[in-house]
Parts: structure tokens; C-alpha cells; sequence
């Protein structure tokens, strides 16, 4: 597995450092930085502050922060925006867009494992406007239309 630099700075002394779980883990634990328990209510959106800021290597690669799987099947919380994407130019704390899907109120405490950050590659595309698109087997069909048999 080929491995990139990533720069951080701390912005809060409450920040840590994001942790790779297992040797196989894509994406590295992002904790909460925050200094008391935040307790959401239901349909509740708060944004958890991480504390840090990051520095990718490159405009070659975008970090994408995904939620939890844990935390959304057991307490329900989730992220608000489904899929964070942090460019490679942008240098601000990294905060967590969170919602409580669940029916309970659902509490965060300090240093609770929050999201998940994957380093990826990225390609910007020369969009170019055509008559006609080719031809696949699948066509126009979407909306689970692959699942059908």
C-alpha cells in the first residue's frame, strides 16, 4: 500500500491525530474535539469540530470523510451531507456535519470516534458537450434497474 504524506496542524488541544484502526483500515478514525458531552435530539444536525486542519500532498488527491457505520446502526447518528469532501486547497478545521436519524436523543462525548478519513486520487474531467453517447448493455436504466432477473 502506498503511502502519502499528510501534514496536519492542531487548532484545539483536545484535537488527536487521526488513527488508521487496523493495518487494513482505507480510511483513519477523526475524533470529536470537544470539551463537554454534545447530546443531539432527534432529526438534530450539529457540526463537530475535529480540531484539526489538514494539508493533502497535492491537487492529485481529496480526502473524503465518511460516517460510521457503527455509529449509525447502533445510535443512529450519522453525517448530514452523506460524504465530506475536503479539496486539496482548503485549509480549515475539518468539522463534522452529524444528525441524529435515530428516534432517542444520542450523545457525542469528548474524543468519540466521529467519522472516518480516506486519502484518495482525483482527476479533473474536460467536460465536452456530444450528439450522442455510446451504446451499453444498461443504457438508460438506473434506480435499481441492475437488480432485476
Amino acid at each position: 500500500m502506498e503511502r502519502k504524506t499528510v501534514k496536519y496542524t492542531r487548532l484545539s488541544p483536545l484535537a488527536q491525530v487521526p488513527v488508521y484502526a487496523t493495518p487494513g483500515a482505507a480510511a483513519a478514525d477523526l475524533r470529536a474535539a470537544i470539551e463537554q458531552p454534545l447530546t443531539l435530539a432527534p432529526m438534530e444536525r450539529v457540526l463537530v469540530p475535529t480540531g484539526l486542519a489538514i494539508e493533502l500532498p497535492g491537487a492529485d488527491c481529496v480526502a473524503l470523510v465518511y460516517a460510521r457505520s457503527g455509529l449509525a446502526i447502533r445510535q443512529g447518528l450519522s453525517m448530514a451531507n452523506g460524504v465530506g469532501v475536503i479539496d486539496s486547497d482548503y485549509r480549515g478545521e475539518l468539522k463534522i456535519p452529524m444528525v441524529n436519524l435515530g428516534s432517542e436523543p444520542c450523545t457525542i462525548a469528548p474524543g468519540d470516534r466521529v467519522a472516518q478519513l480516506c486519502i484518495a486520487p482525483v482527476w479533473q474531467a474536460d467536460f465536452v458537450q456530444a450528439d450522442t453517447l455510446g451504446q451499453t448493455q444498461r443504457g438508460e436504466g438506473g434506480f435499481g434497474s441492475t437488480g432485476k432477473q
